[in-house]
């Protein structure tokens, strides 16, 4: 650790948008108020417009002076108040971004967001180091995907879950009341924890570990990217259900991918659009449920008979920023960046945030004999997070097309309350 040093504090919003990434804002903002800036030791707090890009660009917004009913009404405002970026520094970039810190005496310098903007966080700060310029770097974490290391979860997944949950619930009533095939493709490019997220949907039998076929409540068929995937076998599994119930209700990982890890989409979308690395686009499009609409009205239409009736839905971009917080989301995202600037307030020359588990929450499922859901925050290395990604462990999964009731019990208490239905 090293002798706190004054100037100024910079704070910025980077990748995908979440319902809770402004509460780790506002965090920030009143840890550095609490701290920093009543020690005298920051002067300014200042907000880069679309991360690292606003800040090349001196597009900056002053949040010193911002009163707490704005930071509380902004917290509670689903997306990235500041704006977002998806820009990854390169050396250049980064001594871009060096030079600007350098012009407005920034020292103390905040990301929010992934695997990538931990990353970003490492480049700048190795660079400061490398030309003797005195910049403490420090990752609040966010991301839908919940696919940070070090971190039991991550600000930003308990709120998207809860909308697949309940997304999942209404669609399945709707289901069994039109019945026919439906397929829901749900964000997750590698891992599959929001797409595990359905599982919640399933009210009288959540508590057990049911074969797909014996499943009262829909989803009946979950596939995550991390269990190859296996398209007759597919056709199969959705053939089994359907020929008992007239209906199949399905959860599909838009990341999900086959045997050689060749994504599905990449198979199937003809003429698909690609992002600037290379990755087939999936978020914005609903060709993979479409394309696999089209394979089972195929495999499933009998000789000289109809196709059934298969509909699919790509739920997108709605699913990260939906206006319903979780509570536990909105409190973590919010003590994440708190948590931040205590550890600038401590010397800290870098560190990235992680959420850890101190009580498991088990009694939202299992009733008194389980025990309160906690949680505590530790600081970690930038390089045990930057560009590494965590996948869903083997245990939250159940063969090929289910999760298992150790991730009920793991996801549950994060969602909050779901509402309850009633079937005839």
């Amino acid at each position: 650790m090293s002798d706190l040093i004054r100037g100024n504090a910079i704070i910025g919003q980077s990748g995908g948008p979440t319902a809770v990434i402004n509460q780790s804002l506002v965090g920030v903002v009143e840890g550095l108020r609490m701290g920093l800036v009543a020690s005298g030791h920051v002067a300014t707090v200042y907000g880069m417009r679309h991360g690292v890009r606003g800040l090349v660009a001196d597009d900056l917004f002053d949040l010193t002076a911002l009163h707490q009913d704005r930071l509380d009404r902004l917290a509670n405002t689903p997306s990235a108040g500041l704006g977002s970026t998806r820009d990854k520094p390169d050396q250049a970039y980064a001594a871009r971004v060096l030079d600007a810190c350098k012009r407005h005496d920034i020292r103390y310098f905040f990301y929010i967001g992934g695997n990538d903007s931990s990353d970003t966080c490492r480049i700048v700060r190795e660079m400061a180091v490398s030309a003797n310029y005195d910049l403490r770097c420090f990752h609040v974490p966010k991301t839908v995907d919940n696919d940070l290391m070090e971190n039991d979860h991550t600000p930003g997944f308990p709120s998207a879950a809860r909308f697949v949950a309940m997304a999942c619930m209404a669609d399945f009533m709707d289901n069994i009341s039109l019945p026919g095939i439906k397929i829901n493709v749900v964000m997750g490019r590698h891992a599959g924890f929001l797409t595990a997220a359905s599982v919640l949907a399933r009210r009288r039998d959540r508590d057990t570990e049911a074969a797909p076929e014996a499943t009262t409540d829909g989803p009946q068929l979950i596939y995550c990217p991390e269990v190859p995937f296996d398209l007759d076998r597919f056709a199969a599994d959705v053939e089994a259900i359907y020929s008992k119930k007239g209906r199949c209700h399905i959860v599909v990982s838009e990341g999900i991918q086959d045997s050689t890890g060749t994504p599905i989409g990449a198979r199937l979308i003809k003429n698909a659009q690609v992002d600037a690395h290379g990755n087939v686009q999936l978020s914005g499009s609903g060709a993979l449920g479409d394309q696999l609409g089209d394979l089972l009205k195929e495999k499933l239409t009998p000789r000289g008979g109809k196709p059934p009736r298969v509909r699919a839905d790509t739920f997108g971009y709605i699913q990260r920023c939906w206006p319903d917080q979780s509570i536990i989301d909105q409190i973590e995202a919010r003590r994440s960046g708190r948590f931040a600037a205590q550890l600038a307030m401590q010397g800290h020359g870098d560190g990235s945030v992680a959420i850890v588990r101190t009580g498991s929450g088990s009694r939202a499922f299992l009733g008194a004999r389980g025990e309160a859901y906690a949680s505590d925050y530790k600081r970690v290395d930038l390089s045990a997070i930057a560009a590494r990604t965590r996948h869903m462990p083997a245990e939250f999964l159940s063969g090929h097309n289910n999760v298992s009731r150790a991730f009920i019990e793991y996801c549950l208490p994060l969602v909050g309350d779901l509402p309850g239905f009633e079937r005839l």
